[in-house]
């Protein structure tokens, strides 16, 4: 602790730390986006004059971020052109028709992928294909989505390009003097971790994954029974007015559970079956998808109106006449902007040009109404739109559509072309000295000119939230570094694991980083934690780039919470899991990767 009160001696070590302190704060409690708080501290950094603007501003011109920029094109264009249907053809085989089959197949050939591609969208493409798979076989997706997210994560761990995480070590490194990774850096040490997560995935018992469609009354095998919440009213000429509920066709004919009658500014809770229903009575529903679908054909009840809306005639569920309209289901992925507002505050039916039917948020009830009720990540919106609205959402980064379109692949034709373009970004900066980046660029244009995506596509498929929080965590780095903070934490650091073996030490790392995974982003952690751990280096006799991979898999392997990794956070709501299920499958791996994770570090660069 000496050394961090005489770090502390120096004023700008002191407004580091009390920005760094802030933005962990900021991290955990989700206040504002990560990006933003990313942003806010580059700022402070700035303006504390602790950092010059060129220092602070480095990041966002490094080789590291323009190459994920470059990356998100060529994976774009590669889901565009059809590059992963024959996965989606083996999935929906009938080779493939028992859960452990399928998690074989996700751990198998998904995990590679993700090597290469990162892992977000191959999760976001694959979601509908086994919800698809799960329906047909009557089975509850919690039994295979959470093993989806788990191999995908495993697989991001291969090769550089796997994860936005390692292009950001890879800056890291090189701002601190130590060089950038290569492409293959870590692949040594990621096909053994692979391999044993991908042991893990297929031993695992099956009571480590619950079965929420067993358990549960609202889904019966079907993505149509799937519960959602939803607020209607009542018209004044509805067969329902003096009805009671008891006795109405609302409840005789549907599978409709009422948990709130509002009339005026009172609001009634169950039981509710002999109220008599008034006009203008609004009813807080919890219904399945089809029979808000029947309710909608029938007219027996209304959308209520939230106040970011207007409705023709009245009827929540119009459109003019002609338009083709979908119902589709989209998800509030990990960043999404809209998290944290109402749907009224978002006027989302003016912003999207669709209408929100119902609302779905894992287990839990929501007894906000639903114009009012925030919207959380992991949220599943049931939406009504015409088709140009659905595939203008499917470009946006906000909301992930996980139905499957029919001709949402136009370029099908182009799928060798854009397979070979990918393969020989690849192989030409391993077999010759042209720097990762420039293939990456050079790939991107090669599939814009080779018609595997239009030209618009490719800044619509850029993730500006993902480059934002990038671009400013590296300066996290170069601050605490340059300040000395970097120095008087390591040193302590040092202290404690004094006369510890270099394993167990590593072992700390590892497991102090996944913990910290758990509350902040996983590009934090690193940001935080690799300027501290490279110091330790020479005190162990191992290369810096040794320490730095073992924050990169500890950062990585996020397997204790929802939270945790952004995959995860997507596949939460669509398996309807809840927190601790994700814990209790996640904690008997992350138990394997702190013990072998610090092996294979002393076994390859002791």
């Amino acid at each position: 602790m000496n050394e961090i009160s005489t770090a502390l001696q120096n004023p700008q070590a002191l407004i580091t730390l009390a920005i760094l302190l802030l933005a962990v704060i900021l991290f955990i409690t989700g206040t504002i986006a990560p990006e933003l708080t990313g942003i806010l501290s580059v700022a402070l950094l700035i303006a504390s004059g602790v950092l010059t603007p060129q220092k602070a501003l480095a990041g966002f011109g490094s080789p590291a971020l323009i190459t994920l920029m470059g990356l998100f094109a060529v994976s774009a264009a590669l889901f565009r052109s059809g590059a992963l249907d024959r996965l989606r053809e083996l999935i929906g085989s009938e080779h493939i028709h028992t859960p452990r089959r399928l998690i074989a197949l996700l751990a198998l050939v998904v995990a590679p992928i993700s090597g290469v591609v990162p892992n977000t969208p191959v999760v976001a493409s694959l979601l509908p294909v086994i919800e698809a798979w799960c329906n047909k076989r009557r089975l509850s997706p919690s039994r295979v989505l959470l093993p989806l997210s788990f191999a995908t994560v495993l697989g991001g761990t291969l090769t550089l390009l796997g994860s936005s995480v390692n292009l950001l070590v890879s800056d890291i490194s090189q701002q601190l003097g130590y060089g950038s990774l290569e492409l293959f850096s870590f692949t040594a040490l990621g096909i053994p971790i692979w391999l044993v997560g991908t042991t893990y995935l297929l031993l695992a018992p099956d009571w480590l994954l619950p079965d929420r469609g067993r358990e549960s009354n609202e889904l019966g095998g079907n993505r149509d029974q799937i519960g959602y919440f939803t607020e209607v009213s009542i018209a004044a000429n509805s067969h329902l007015v003096g009805k009671s509920l008891r006795n109405s066709r609302l409840q005789r004919r549907f599978d409709v559970d009422v948990l709130e009658l509002q009339r005026g500014k009172e609001r009634l809770l169950p039981p509710l079956a002999d109220r008599k229903l008034e006009p203008g009575d609004r009813l807080l529903l919890r219904v399945t998808r089809a029979d808000l679908l029947r309710l909608q054909q029938e007219h027996t009840v209304q959308l209520a109106k939230d106040g970011s809306t207007s409705y023709q005639k009245g009827n929540a569920f119009a459109y003019s006449e002609g338009t083709e309209q979908k119902t589709v289901e989209v998800l509030l992925p990990a960043g999404s902007t809209l998290a944290g507002a109402s749907l009224r505050e978002l006027r989302f039916r003016q912003r999207h040009n669709s209408t929100v039917l119902a609302l779905r948020r894992g287990q839990q009830t929501v007894q906000e109404r639903l114009g009012q009720a925030i919207l959380r990540e992991g949220d599943v919106l049931l939406l009504q739109a015409p088709m140009d609205s659905i595939r203008g959402l499917q470009a946006s980064n906000d909301l992930l559509v996980l139905d499957q379109l029919e001709n949402d692949i136009p370029t099908v034709r182009r799928k060798p072309l854009a397979i070979l373009i990918a393969l020989s970004m690849l192989i030409v900066p391993t077999i010759t000295g042209l720097p990762l980046v420039a293939s990456v660029l050079l790939a991107a244009v090669g599939m814009v000119i080779a018609g595997c995506i239009p030209p618009g596509e490719v800044q619509r498929s850029i993730r500006l939230d993902i480059i934002l929080l990038l671009g400013s965590l590296s300066s996290f780095s170069v601050a605490m570094q340059s300040t000395g903070l970097a120095d008087a934490l390591a040193m302590t650091l040092a202290q404690v694991l004094s006369g510890w073996s270099n394993y167990f030490a590593l072992l700390i790392i590892f497991l102090s980083t996944t913990l910290l995974t758990q509350f902040i982003s996983n590009a934090a952690s690193v940001a935080l934690l690799a300027p501290v751990a490279i110091q330790l280096a020479p005190g162990m006799n191992l290369p810096a780039t040794a320490l730095i991979i073992t924050v990169l898999f500890g950062a990585s392997q996020s397997f204790l919470t929802p939270m945790g990794y952004q995959t995860n956070l997507m596949v939460f709501g669509p398996g309807r899991y809840r927190f601790l299920d994700v814990t209790r499958y996640g904690a008997g791996l992350t138990a394997l990767m702190t013990f072998i994770v610090p092996s294979l570090v002393l076994w390859y660069y002791g």
